[in-house]
């Protein structure tokens, strides 16, 4: 794939994760070790990566994901409750909220779930400048997403389990100084029709020198 190709059809998979098939976990420390060459605040590189293959630990982390996706789905926020008065636009809501209930079910079955994380070294989270702080995981994450994808991988961003971070991190036996940020199941997909999304037009929300 060229680069443009590779970034417009990476695409949150829930409904195509092939649940049936294993993943080598060669694939996963292949993407993982491109996301290490994203960029960190001051170059710490304080992330750290948990990779989840035991069925017993991940039917857990299903179950916790479960337990916060039925809250959201039946919140105000919940993607099929968005933008109702579009009709074009609601249609596609419903299909990415029906995508979430889907995965939500099924979380625990997904082969492999990673976990990025940030490594403080405090239990709570410095005041502040929070973007400093995530910029420092997130951009490795979404290359760990990339990666997957050129390695014939599907994955998904979601976070709705840090809801009840402590809960997994128990589960993890994570250190108390170790924060999630979020987690991708990552398996093998069906199918290869992933094309561009719908968005908006970049004038609507480009601003030039000043808002």
């Amino acid at each position: 794939m060229t680069p443009e190709e590779l970034l417009t059809t990476t695409r949150s998979v829930r409904k195509r994760l092939d649940l049936t098939r294993a993943v080598p976990l060669d694939l996963v420390r292949r993407a993982l070790t491109t996301a290490l060459q994203a960029p960190s605040g001051s170059n710490r590189q304080r992330w750290e990566w948990l990779v989840v293959t035991d069925a017993d630990v991940r039917a857990r982390l299903g179950a916790v994901y479960a337990k916060a996706c039925t809250a959201y789905l039946s919140s105000s926020g919940a993607a099929g409750r968005l933008f109702a008065d579009d009709p074009a636009r609601a249609a596609v809501q419903q299909r990415v909220h029906d995508s979430v209930a889907y995965l939500a079910d099924r979380m625990g079955d997904v082969p492999v779930l990673v976990l990025p994380c940030l490594r403080t070294g405090s239990a709570d989270l410095p005041a502040g400048n929070q973007a400093g702080l995530w910029g420092s995981v997130l951009p490795a994450a979404w290359s760990y997403m990339l990666a997957a994808r050129d390695l014939g991988l599907g994955t998904a961003w979601t976070t709705l389990h840090l809801t009840h971070e402590r809960e997994v991190a128990d589960i993890l036996g994570l250190p108390a100084d170790v924060h999630q940020a979020a987690l991708i199941p990552t398996a093998y997909y069906t199918g290869e029709t992933f094309k561009p999304a719908p968005r908006q037009p970049l004038d609507e929300v480009l601003h030039l020198d000043r808002w």
